[in-house]
C-alpha cells in the first residue's frame, strides 16, 4: 500500500479506507481526514482523563470501569490507526536510511 494514505475511519464492515494523496495539493479528503485525528486525539486525551478519574475513585463500581475500559478501548484504536498511518507517510517520505526523527537523530 505504498503511497495510500490510512485514513482514521473504517468501512461499515471494518476494513480500513485508503486515500491516494496529492501530497502537493492537500484535497477536500485530506483535509476531512486531517480534522477527524485531531478530534480522535482530544477525544483521547478526555477519555484518558476519565479513566484515571475512574481508577482513582475507590468507590467506582463496576459499570463504571467498564464503561471507561470501553471508551479506552475505542480510542486506542483510533490512536493506533493515527499512528500507522503517520508512520506510514513518514516512511514513505524518508529518503531511505533516516530513523524517522524530524531532527535526523535517534530516541
Amino acid at each position: 500500500m505504498s503511497g495510500l494514505r490510512l485514513l482514521p475511519w473504517t468501512t461499515p464492515d471494518g476494513r480500513p479506507c485508503y486515500l491516494d494523496p496529492d501530497t502537493a495539493h492537500p484535497g477536500t479528503l485530506s483535509q476531512l481526514a486531517d480534522s477527524v485525528e485531531v478530534m480522535q486525539l482530544g477525544s483521547a486525551e478526555e477519555v484518558l482523563a476519565g479513566g484515571r478519574a475512574v481508577l482513582g475513585d475507590a468507590a467506582a463500581g463496576e459499570r463504571a470501569v467498564r464503561f471507561a475500559l470501553t471508551r479506552a478501548v475505542e480510542s486506542l484504536e483510533d490512536v493506533l490507526r493515527i499512528a500507522l498511518s503517520r508512520g506510514r507517510r513518514i516512511g514513505a517520505d524518508d529518503e531511505g536510511g533516516g530513523d524517522g526523527c524530524a531532527d535526523g537523530g535517534g530516541p
